[in-house]
């Protein structure tokens, strides 16, 4: 339960409807018991006539009797309709068991209706919460993560949590207290028999807490490797062309199977222990119900201690119990499976995000003088990615940083962003330290394009928002136009309504890059960042993306990212990396004349 404590949080904005739900479980457990007292009469009309006691109406004497007395003054109106016609008593006595049975019903259906707003509510706001932490966490933590495996905890995990949510809640309430006025009505039937009852329940109590005791381990088994498949079908998906233009079906295949038959496993070993707590439950209850009868049968036939429509009724109520007992055994396994569920879930929701805001951060929202990179150094784990790095961009320059692969150019982009924070030195922008400015203001004073083309299953108009919401149509082709795209989006059937698929893949990838630096292009913040934005582009593509790009870092401070050298010139300030050092800086024609490191990337690149 340790877990489910700390989910019970969810719960509190929906405690009224948790309140009414065990209003009406109280109801429905009192009514539940009080429909076989009633028995209890009509047995005795049906098979005492001849020996009927109660000729007058019962006085009340005080709590103490007050089973007698109503018992009794059932009886008397029962005879009275009797000793004029018996089935008109019978059916005075069956309507009052129905009605008690309807009010009985009526209640568990109010239970279960007020419950329903409590379940999805909680079931609701888990999910934001845990979507609200995923945008959260940095982009570090989803290296150490199976993607497969995050959606296994908002899906599944979050269910899981659901359903046994509600089975704490009758374990809590509706089925203890239909017990506890059940054993009530049994005691005022009577004492000796009930305590006997009281000697076999705790035995049962033992064997079912012996079946569950694995349950949470092995539920955790289920989950962790359905996350697994999860991954295996992810990846599959977003690799479809490589895993078939390398014809790796059948190893993607065994891999995705391995997975499936774990979870076979894990999940055949899961439910056959729980399947096997409804006919244990009920084999045992059944057990003390034959013990009752032969001990009960002694005290009607032997030793005359007690009547026997009391004990039919007893014996009814015994039954009564037996029924929420198998739900308590079955919801205390289902809470041994949602409490491995709210672990997963938990630790997502409790992972602390290592990117935070200063608790006295500024709010920045503009750009004036320059950017200032000062000896700063990091590792993404043991190797020094950057080893004393420093570098100035004053506004309006544009600076590119080049090199071979793994020197440390796209980490540069993600520290200046706080994707990642430096392990030493400083990022200033206009002399402030960016820790001191708040993540948000920051990251709007600042547009990136990527290397990849990220776009969603969603509209050319509906891509473009994500950069600024209320932009009107305008714009949103003032931008398209500015990125060169324009061009094929005026000829689509729905224009910038056109729905571009998952991942943008009904476009180009030319056309992909463009509506990205669109994007960039509508927010229109002072500073841009291109992070190798023309690499995996064709010629053609390329000069188009080169054009738009030219067109965008108009007026603007940008940080290119380049691995084509012929697309960054016209820098104002090239700067060659070689494993996280600056080893050459100067315009494009300065560091040919030089004939160094950059002279020779050129040099390369040409050739190719």
């Amino acid at each position: 339960m340790e877990y489910f404590k700390k989910i019970l949080r969810f719960a509190y904005p929906y405690k009224r409807f948790a309140f009414l739900n065990i209003i009406c479980n109280v109801f429905y457990a009192l009514f539940s018991a009080l429909s076989f007292i009633a028995l209890i009469p009509m047995l005795d009309i049906l098979f005492k006539q001849d020996k009927l006691k109660v000729i007058k109406e019962p006085v009340y004497k005080g709590i103490a009797n007050a089973k007698d007395y109503y018992q009794e003054l059932l009886a008397f109106k029962v005879q009275e309709y009797a000793q004029s016609d018996a089935s008109k008593a019978l059916l005075v006595v069956i309507s009052l068991i129905i009605i008690l049975f309807f009010l009985k019903n009526i209640f568990r259906y109010l239970a279960m209706y007020f419950i329903t707003f409590l379940r999805n509510g909680v079931l609701k706001d888990i999910r934001n919460e845990l979507y609200k932490k995923t945008i959260h966490l940095p982009i570090s933590f989803y290296s150490e993560k199976r993607k497969g495996d995050i959606l296994a905890r908002t899906g599944t995990d979050v269910l899981e949590i659901q359903h046994s949510f509600l089975s704490v809640l009758e374990l809590i309430f509706r089925e203890p207290l239909t017990i506890l006025f059940t054993i009530l009505m049994m005691l005022l039937i009577s004492v000796k028999l009930t305590l006997f009852v009281f000697i076999f329940i705790p035995i049962s109590g033992f064997v079912i807490s012996r079946i569950g005791k694995s349950l949470k381990q092995k539920s955790d088994q289920v989950q962790k490797e359905q996350g697994i498949f999860l991954s295996t079908l992810e990846e599959t998906l977003g690799g479809l062309k490589i895993i078939k233009g390398f014809t790796a079906e059948k190893i993607f295949g065994n891999k995705f199977r391995q997975s499936t038959n774990r979870f076979y496993k894990y999940s055949n070993s899961l439910l056959n222990r729980q399947n096997l707590a409804s006919p244990t439950s009920e084999f045992l209850g059944i057990t003390v119900i034959a013990i009752l009868l032969w001990y009960g049968g002694k005290m009607v036939l032997i030793d005359g201690t007690l009547d026997g429509s009391s004990f039919i009724a007893y014996m009814g109520l015994a039954y009564n119990i037996l029924t929420p007992a198998k739900a308590i055994s079955k919801a205390s396994y289902s809470v041994k499976k949602g409490n491995a569920a709210a672990e997963r879930v938990l630790e997502i929701l409790e992972t602390e995000s290592t990117i935070k805001d200063a608790p006295d951060a500024i709010i920045k929202n503009d750009f004036t003088t320059n950017i200032e990179i000062k000896n700063i150094s990091f590792k993404y784990e043991n190797d020094w990615v950057l080893d004393d790095f420093s570098l100035n961009v004053p506004k309006g320059n544009t600076v590119a940083l080049v090199g071979q692969s793994g020197s440390g150019k796209s980490t540069i982009a993600n520290l200046i962003t706080r994707f990642y924070d430096v392990n030493k030195g400083t990022i200033s922008i206009d002399s402030e330290p960016i820790k001191n400015i708040s993540k948000n203001s920051l990251r709007k004073l600042l547009g990136l394009v990527t290397q990849d083309s990220i776009l969603f299953n969603d509209s050319i108009k509906g891509n473009l928002l994500i950069a600024k919401e209320d932009a009107s149509d305008t714009e949103i082709i003032e931008a398209l136009k500015i990125a060169n795209a324009w061009e094929f989006v005026e000829t689509l059937p729905k224009g910038i309504d056109t729905n571009i698929g998952d991942s943008g893949n009904k476009l180009s990838g030319g056309q992909k890059q463009r509506l990205s630096i669109a994007r960039a292009v509508l927010k229109n913040p002072p500073i841009m960042i291109l992070d190798e934005a023309t690499s995996a582009l064709d010629t053609e593509s390329e000069r188009l993306v080169q054009n738009a790009l030219e067109n965008m870092m108009k007026n603007r401070t940008s940080i290119v990212i380049a691995h084509r050298l012929s697309t960054i010139q016209k820098a104002d300030n090239i700067i060659v990396l070689a494993k996280g050092k600056i080893v050459e800086q100067g315009k494009h024609q300065e560091l040919l004349e030089i004939k160094g490191v950059y002279y020779n990337l050129v040099k390369m690149q040409s050739l190719a």
